[in-house]
């Protein structure tokens, strides 16, 4: 059994420290425990983010509140754990739910893609990744931009 988390980050920049560890760090590792004492053999997947800090020890609050998380996660109790780390990804055509930023710089994909392959995903490829992890395994358990399209296109 899967079973994915995404963590909001679109409001760390309006959050203390508190705050924001309270809702990424505090929720999420307290279901997570939960879920591993229910079923210890869940594979759960976790969604941080591009730059997520596991020395928890950086200058950015959030990346350093999500690489505690991460690390939390990884101790866990389930039977795997894959922390995903995406950055810049193309929606899924179709998708409603976006957000104005992407519409704005969205025709920049293509470009990006060229220029920058290893920092790019589309949504699809992010959610095959997820769902491959599960499926067939990955050696690493924190999943790069490179990892997750790795994965994704398998």
């Amino acid at each position: 059994m899967m079973l994915a988390f995404i963590a909001p980050e679109s409001v760390s920049r309006e959050m203390s420290e508190s705050e924001h560890s309270h809702i990424t760090y505090d929720i999420t590792t307290h279901f997570a425990h939960t879920l591993a004492s229910l079923n210890p053999q869940m594979i759960f997947n976790y969604v941080s983010g591009s730059l997520t800090d596991s020395s928890e020890k950086g200058r950015i609050m959030w990346a350093r509140v999500k690489g505690k998380t991460e690390n939390a996660l990884m101790r866990s109790g389930f039977k795997n754990v894959y922390n995903f780390r995406p950055g810049f990804m193309r929606p899924t055509p179709g998708q409603h739910n976006i957000k104005s930023y992407y519409k704005v710089i969205g025709w920049l994909y293509p470009l990006l893609r060229v220029l920058l392959p290893n920092q790019v995903s589309t949504m699809r490829e992010v959610g095959l990744a997820m769902i491959n992890s599960v499926l067939k395994g990955y050696p690493k358990h924190v999943l790069e931009i490179r990892d997750i399209n790795s994965l994704g296109r398998v």
